[in-house]
């Protein structure tokens, strides 16, 4: 694996394994598309998601599938509560502290029905995507 790409059979739906990882170990240089990644999720603000397709249409470069990769090994120390699937559902394995997280920012959120599993609502994806404001014209 080169330090420009990553893999392109990573799996964004598994991507978020090694959330409580660092953003980098000491010693190695974060490759440059990750930190790019990794900014990206940090000008996203409190309270709004972008998904990992959004993140890589906004960077203009790789997937989402490459994005998720990327928070899955490096997106401990930004918010990566806030880079999200598309269909609103909590990453799982984490879908307590990211629930924690989207309430305390006041993220719109679907509350779940009975019938769900867990009963654990959704992102409501239609009020909390931010289109990435004036630097994303023409995106999103």
């Amino acid at each position: 694996m080169s330090e420009e790409s990553l893999p392109e059979d990573a799996d964004a739906r598994d991507a978020h394994a090694e959330y409580d990882g660092p953003r980098e170990e000491p010693g190695q240089a974060l490759p440059a598309y990750a930190e790019r990644v990794l900014d990206a999720a940090e000008e996203i603000p409190p309270g709004r998601v972008m998904t990992y397709g959004d993140v890589a249409e906004w960077l203009e470069e790789g997937g989402p599938r490459q994005v998720g990769r990327v928070m899955a090994l490096y997106g401990g120390a930004v918010p990566w509560w806030r880079v999200v699937r598309a269909d609103g559902v909590l990453l799982p394995g984490h879908e307590q502290r990211a629930l924690g997280h989207y309430r305390a920012e006041g993220t719109p959120l679907k509350e779940a029905s009975r019938a769900a599993e867990g009963h654990l609502p959704r992102l409501d994806m239609r009020r909390a995507r931010w289109d990435g404001g004036e630097r994303a014209e023409g995106h999103t």
